[in-house]
């Protein structure tokens, strides 16, 4: 009978272990390793989510610091631009500007130079190697060097075509060695100044 009684008692102590074990597993014990897992699993793809969504944020700022970039340059190489075509027209101007006031001045010594001429063709032969028409000889050469250096030149008219360009025909005559249509004489003598006409040639040319 006492050992039957023990094992009643064994049998008693391991159901107890058995329901205990049980209640352990009903309460979630058991299965506590499992649900860590998930939750790490959980976090770890939540990390992910969030780098994903910081390096888009970071690619559309990229994206928009480029375009500005683009943007800004394209505007300085505009202005650029801007700038060095207001150069150009401006130095232009200016030269425009300074022709005129050139060949405003130049009009008017042009009938200085006209009169030297003419007073150098009236002194007598017998006085031009005298002191008084050399050095005048050498004020007028010294005129015509100086308008020279600034670029006024005589028009070529005696024996050439006849140019409305650079000719003003004031008559006609006749000539034995020249053909219709070509100067014969040189009335008033025409000058340029840099391929700019500042007094056209006074000519007669052949009928």
């Amino acid at each position: 009978m006492a050992e039957q009684d023990k094992n009643l008692e064994k049998d008693e102590q391991e159901k107890e272990i058995a329901e205990e074990a049980v209640e352990k597993n009903a309460d979630g014990d058991v299965s506590a390793p499992d649900s860590a897992s998930k939750a790490e699993k959980g976090e770890g793809q939540e990390e992910a989510l969030d780098r994903k969504k910081k390096n888009r944020k970071e690619d559309k700022k990229e994206e928009a610091y480029k375009e500005k970039i683009d943007e800004l340059e394209d505007r300085v190489k505009r202005q650029m631009a801007e700038f060095e075509n207001f150069r150009k027209r401006t130095e232009k101007e200016k030269n425009a500007m300074f022709d005129v006031g050139a060949k405003s001045v130049i009009e008017k010594i042009l009938p200085v130079v006209d009169n030297f001429e003419r007073g150098l063709a009236t002194v007598p032969e017998d006085e031009k190697a005298g002191a008084f028409a050399d050095g005048m000889n050498m004020i007028y050469k010294q005129l015509i060097g100086e308008l020279d250096k600034l670029g006024v030149k005589p028009i070529e008219a005696v024996g050439k075509e006849f140019d409305p360009n650079l000719h003003n025909a004031v008559m006609q005559t006749t000539s034995e060695e020249l053909e219709s249509g070509y100067v014969a004489q040189e009335l008033l003598k025409g000058y340029t100044y840099h391929d700019m006409v500042i007094r056209h040639s006074m000519v007669a040319v052949v009928e």
